[in-house]
């Protein structure tokens, strides 16, 4: 069973959370359990041992705000902004843990290496995407499981299968469905069906709710299926999944927020902005003799 050390998980915890946001504890955790393809067994291991949170406050490089919620610290913001081949030097008996030693070069590379104004913009949008991403999620674990499962037909529907939201899918849910939280027409003809399972878990899903959701396929004599959670997926289970004789797919937390996003369900538009440029063409004179 692999054990995360603290040098391993240092750099991607500190890029997750750079935007000084506040993140939950259990997003940290998928991260780094998809950063590294844990096995259920290790993501298990390390989101009960607490090691995470508890090495990276000590070292002063995150701060709890509130309970389960975390944020980098200056302290960790200027670790993470060293521009070195290789990461510093962190010396666990030092009082910051940072060598500082390579403290003020580094920070000389990182001044003269300044983004262009499109690179900014890019870079501004991508981290409104990935707020706007926990956000949603976050909503999506404040309401019910039965919200989820119609939040999963609406965006199927939006993303183009089976026309109106009223004759494209139903939401099934509840007991005695096989395993089956939705139907969804894959075309507006209706001509083949998908069904849906939609889990609003905490923990990676493995392989047996992969197999029980085959399984409920086979019982309805169906060989399509989309899967989605709001955590990941652990390698058993995407193993499984393409191994299946059924046609699965596999959507986690990270991309169903991703086309929420993509497909406007749940989200609004609040401001646009047009990059535009100088049209050559209106300026270049008609030079031909006439």
């Amino acid at each position: 069973m692999r054990i995360l050390t603290f040098d391993e998980m240092v750099m991607p915890v500190l890029q997750y959370i750079a935007d000084g946001q506040e993140y939950q504890r259990i997003l940290i955790i998928n991260m780094l359990a998809e950063h590294f393809s844990l096995t259920q067994d290790e993501r298990n291991r390390l989101s009960k041992s607490g090691k995470m949170e508890v090495t990276l406050s000590r070292k002063d490089l995150i701060e709890k705000t509130k309970l389960a919620h975390y944020r980098i610290t200056s302290l960790g913001l200027e670790l993470l902004n060293h521009n070195s081949e290789a990461i510093p030097t962190l010396d666990m008996n030092t009082e910051t843990g940072i060598d500082s030693s390579t403290s003020s070069t580094n920070s000389t590379k990182v001044t003269g290496n300044t983004p262009t104004p499109e690179k900014s913009i890019e870079k501004n949008y991508q981290q409104i995407r990935k707020e706007l991403a926990t956000e949603l999620l976050q909503k999506i674990s404040e309401n019910t499981p039965t919200f989820f499962e119609e939040l999963v037909i609406d965006l199927l529907v939006a993303m183009g299968y089976g026309g109106s939201r009223e004759d494209a899918g139903k939401a099934v849910g509840g007991s005695g469905d096989g395993g089956i939280d939705g139907i969804i027409n894959e075309d507006k003809l209706g001509l083949d069906v998908i069904y849906v399972q939609a889990k609003r878990w905490e923990s990676n899903i493995g392989e047996p709710p992969l197999r029980d959701f085959v399984g409920a396929l086979d019982g309805k004599g169906v060989q399509k299926g989309i899967f989605i959670t709001t955590s990941n997926f652990n390698p058993a289970a995407e193993n499984y999944a393409e191994r299946s004789s059924k046609r699965i797919i596999l959507i986690d937390g990270n991309q169903l927020a991703q086309y929420m996003i993509d497909h406007n369900v749940g989200v609004s538009i609040e401001k646009t902005y047009e990059i535009k440029r100088v049209d050559s063409d209106y300026f270049a004179e008609n030079t031909n003799d006439s």
